[in-house]
């Protein structure tokens, strides 16, 4: 298969301006920032974890901000009195000078903000993971590289020197070529019903705007502002929101980008409606020229590789196992240890040879002025991201998937694509 020309098919096909009067007929021309200048940046989103992103970038020029609730916006309009401010997403697209966007939103509406932003020449900061569901994912990626911005996924933890330390030790064969890995998170989401109550919704929320493509249902504060992960309809649970993060560490140590086979090992019933609070996932993964295939299990709610010992489990509620021919190496956000410890007694690692980051919203900071590429690029963060999502369309189809990427499909399991391809309500596209 011609790999150029099905990305070409593919964004002919399933790509259009999201509905189209929003944005004007062409891209707005980029301009040159030399690199003591400062971005314009605009903020979709400003709360919550997107006022953390508002944080990070507030060395720039925050000249737009964007959200549904009317009181996170005040808040933010008292920081950045000169940002002019916005419901939707939409009408700040068309404001001049916006050199850049970050999408804070839930995933549900990632794809269409990130899109709208991609098209109309800006470069795009989105939170992880850049979309709800595969074919959206794929679009953001296949735009970005279409339009050529600067692009970054919010997996900051990359960004920090204790991952660049085990990608090191995977890299240089400190415990021999690797075939199997292990992730784990203790984080649970989902296991409700749907609400049966629903209140009209504060007047400070813009609730039609924050469903956005998402067919309408009753509001309720079981969805928003931080209940939407429990839902299938927003969010995609604790592998969604984890998967990004954790599943990093193996797919950029090992070279891993889009698995061959992902099966649902165990789990509790499919809800409809709500995620699993507990699940294990297997991927299965091609050899990469001298590198071995790759089988990587995936367990999130309090599930661990039965690999750890009782005292190991105790201290690594979430973390990454390799296992490779001459040891273990095992893993989480801010420690790492080779096992067996008595094994690797004076082992002295290598010399550092992953340069550290300048930090994870810097990188794309300076990226956007230099035209530098960035570390979580969507070139790499969009097939990390499918992979995850993945695991929840196994679950939910209920069987193994054999997956042929280039055709963004389960081989043989039509059942699976109502996971697979987004379902917009009328008026929303992307």
């Amino acid at each position: 298969m011609n790999r150029s020309l099905n990305r070409r098919k593919f964004i002919k096909q399933t790509t259009a301006v999201a509905a189209g009067a929003w944005l004007a007929s062409r891209p707005i021309q980029a301009r040159k920032i030399s690199p003591n200048e400062r971005l314009n940046i605009a903020m979709i989103g400003v709360a919550n974890r997107a006022g953390e992103d508002l944080k990070e970038v507030s060395s720039e020029n925050i000249v737009a901000l964007c959200d549904i609730d009317d009181n996170y916006l005040a808040v933010a309009k008292q920081k950045y009195p000169q940002a002019k401010t916005y419901n939707d997403f939409r009408r700040l697209l068309h404001q001049k000078g916006i050199d850049a966007v970050v999408v804070g939103t839930p995933d549900h509406t990632h794809a269409v903000a990130a899109v709208a932003a991609l098209q109309s020449g800006r470069h795009v900061y989105c939170e992880k993971p850049l979309a709800r569901t595969v074919s959206e994912t794929r679009i953001i990626t296949e735009t970005a590289r279409e339009h050529k911005r600067v692009t970054q996924i919010g997996t900051q933890i990359h960004a920090d020197s204790n991952y660049r330390r085990v990608v090191e030790l995977v890299q240089s064969g400190a415990v021999g070529p690797i075939r199997e890995v292990h992730v784990w998170v203790a984080a649970t989401y989902g296991g409700m019903e749907v609400p049966k109550e629903t209140p009209p919704a504060p007047p400070n929320l813009h609730y039609d705007l924050w469903l956005g493509p998402v067919e309408s249902r009753p509001y309720s504060p079981e969805y928003l502002p931080f209940k939407w992960r429990n839902w299938w309809a927003f969010g995609g649970g604790a592998l969604a929101d984890f998967g990004c993060h954790y599943m990093d560490l193996p797919h950029w140590a090992l070279g891993l980008s889009y698995p061959l086979t992902v099966e649902p090992v165990d789990g509790p019933p499919v809800h409809p409606e709500s995620t699993p609070p507990w699940l294990m996932v297997r991927y299965e993964y091609p050899a990469r020229g001298e590198k071995p295939a790759v089988r990587l299990t995936w367990y999130h709610g309090g599930k661990q590789p039965a690999l750890l010992s009782p005292e190991q489990a105790a201290k690594w509620k979430s973390g990454v196992l390799f296992i490779g021919t001459k040891g273990m190496l095992l893993a989480d956000y801010g420690r790492h240890v080779l096992l067996p410890e008595r094994d690797f007694e004076g082992f002295k690692p290598p010399t550092p040879f992953v340069k550290d980051s300048i930090g994870h919203h810097k990188e794309w900071i300076e990226a956007c002025k230099t035209g530098g590429l960035t570390s979580c690029r969507f070139d790499y963060s969009g097939p990390l991201t499918e992979a995850a999502l993945l695991g929840n369309v196994a679950y939910r189809a209920g069987r193994k998937l054999e997956w042929d990427w280039g055709h963004l499909k389960a081989t043989g399991c039509p059942e699976a694509d109502r996971y697979i391809h987004h379902h917009y309500r009328k008026g929303w596209k992307i």
